[in-house]
């Protein structure tokens, strides 16, 4: 595979540290922290099918796109052994695609819904199991797409933060996602996550490495160019796509590299949603999340992010963009 020939060693000692593999490594994750990284498509999906498989008593599960007869199976089971599953899937833009899983589920007593019609879609990719563990994740359950997609998988135990998933899971299923958002320790929801991450950015001193599907709304792509001007180094990993051409354009003029990937099936496709600010420094951040660069996104749509300064997702991000930037095309040279 493509990205498995472009990892540096060091890059895969880093992330055999971090990359889930399923309850075993979660119980050392509980001992040892309260967050931990699963990094796709090096991962596979094994680590999340059994934290949904061995739910004790309840999953609630927040999802663009579900296609995954594997995860859907898994869902049914443990509904049918008791455990309560509520599940929560978008309408607005991708119902059709949802229409079978949606009805799978309500057939084998899986509680599902379709999202609140308040936001433009739910963007959401979240789930919370047995309300002391949540998955903040960039990925869709979308098995299709498993074998040639970077994404990423934040494992969150961190109290306030599951309750606060939970929260709002319990307010998108029961009042239309009416009530605000609690942020925990550490979230970034949608509606309403623009400004912070303009001031991720704008808080850059030395480097911002970025990985993201969409480059459509203009303050971040502002927040990115000031930041190349500024001296920062900007490295922006992205899949091909002409609705990008003008702001990919701006951002190269300012001094931005601007890495991307041929949009072909045979070519990893960057659906990832990141953003990581002074690595080398001891004030470095990272930020993980469902949120695309785009108004809508940003704006309208449920979404979740996380944004965290452990050392070693800061580290390990920095290096897996770094890595992806070394395996696509530099803009100018297309």
């Amino acid at each position: 595979m493509r990205t498995a020939r472009h990892c540096a060693v060091v890059l895969a000692v880093l992330l055999a540290s971090l990359v889930v593999a399923g309850p075993d490594a979660l119980a050392g994750a509980r001992a040892a922290g309260s967050l931990h990284l699963i990094i796709e498509p090096r991962a596979g999906m094994g680590g999340i099918d059994r934290l949904l498989s061995t739910a004790h008593h309840s999953v609630d599960l927040e999802m663009y796109e579900l296609d995954d007869p594997v995860v859907e199976s898994i869902l049914a089971a443990d509904a049918a052994r008791g455990v309560r599953v509520r599940v929560i899937l978008d309408k607005a833009y991708i119902g059709y695609k949802n229409a079978a899983a949606f009805a799978y589920l309500g057939a084998r007593h899986v509680a599902v819904r379709w999202a609140p019609a308040r936001f433009d879609l739910d963007h959401e990719k979240a789930a919370v199991i047995d309300d002391t563990t949540a998955l903040v994740m960039t990925m869709n359950f979308t098995a299709r797409y498993y074998a040639t997609t970077r994404d990423v998988v934040v494992v969150d135990i961190q109290p306030t933060d599951v309750a606060a998933i939970e929260t709002t899971f319990d307010g998108d299923w029961g009042t239309g996602g009416a009530a605000p958002a609690p942020t925990g320790k550490d979230l970034l929801w949608s509606p309403g996550s623009e400004r912070a991450l303009v001031d991720l950015i704008d808080s850059a001193r030395v480097s911002v490495y970025v990985e993201n599907e969409e480059m459509g709304d203009p303050y971040i792509t502002d927040a990115l160019a000031g930041a190349a001007r500024r001296h920062v180094k900007v490295i922006v990993v992205m899949t091909e796509d002409s609705s990008w051409r003008g702001a990919l354009d701006s951002l190269a003029a300012a001094g931005v590299e601007v890495r991307t990937y041929p949009d072909t099936e045979s070519a990893l496709y960057i659906h990832a949603k990141l953003v990581v600010v002074d690595p080398r420094r001891t004030d470095g951040r990272v930020f993980v999340g469902s949120e695309n660069f785009s108004v809508a996104s940003l704006l309208y749509n449920r979404e979740l992010g996380i944004v965290t300064a452990r050392p070693a997702f800061v580290e390990v991000l920095a290096r897996l963009v770094a890595s992806d930037a070394a395996g696509g095309t530099a803009w100018h040279q297309r």
